[in-house]
C-alpha cells in the first residue's frame, strides 16, 4: 500500500473499525491498522463502522461509533474523528472535552441543517463569523 499526500496538508483515512458480526473486522484489527498508517504517514483516522457485511447487527444510537475512535486514538497513538449520530453541539463539544477524539466529523446531521456549525456556536454560547453573504440574513 502507498500512502500518498500533499506536503504540509493533513491525510485522513477513513476506515470502518468493525464489521458488527463475528468472525469478521474488528476493534483490535483496527488499532493494528492505525498504528501501521500511522508510520506511512497517516494524520488522522476516520473510524466509522458497519455496512459491509450483509446481516450486521448494528447497535445505532448516539455517538453508538464514538468508542471506536477513543480506544484507536489511545492504543494506536494516532488522532481520530468520531463519528455515529452526533446530532447535537454539547455532545460533540463533549466527545473532544473527554478526548474520545481530535475531531468530530458530520454527514447526516449536516445535511439536515446546513447551518449547524451556527446553531451549534449559538448553543454553546461563541459568537463565530457568519460567511459575509448572509449578513443580511442573520437578523443582526
Amino acid at each position: 500500500m502507498v500512502i500518498c499526500s500533499m506536503k504540509g496538508k493533513p491525510l485522513f483515512v477513513r476506515i470502518s473499525a468493525t464489521d458488527w458480526v463475528e468472525g469478521g473486522w474488528d476493534l483490535e484489527q483496527s488499532i493494528v491498522l492505525a498504528k501501521e498508517l500511522k508510520k506511512m504517514g497517516v494524520d488522522l483516522i476516520d473510524c466509522s463502522s458497519g455496512g459491509s457485511a450483509p446481516g450486521a447487527k448494528v447497535p445505532v444510537g448516539p455517538g453508538y461509533q464514538v468508542p471506536f475512535s477513543e480506544a484507536i486514538r489511545r492504543d494506536a497513538q494516532i488522532a481520530t474523528g468520531a463519528v455515529g449520530l452526533i446530532t447535537d453541539a454539547k455532545q460533540a463539544e463533549q466527545i473532544l472535552a473527554d478526548g474520545q477524539a481530535d475531531a468530530v466529523l458530520m454527514a447526516r446531521e449536516l445535511l439536515r441543517d446546513p447551518y449547524w456549525p451556527l446553531h451549534a456556536a449559538a448553543e454553546l454560547g461563541v459568537d463565530i463569523a457568519w460567511p459575509k453573504q448572509y449578513d443580511r440574513a442573520k437578523g443582526r
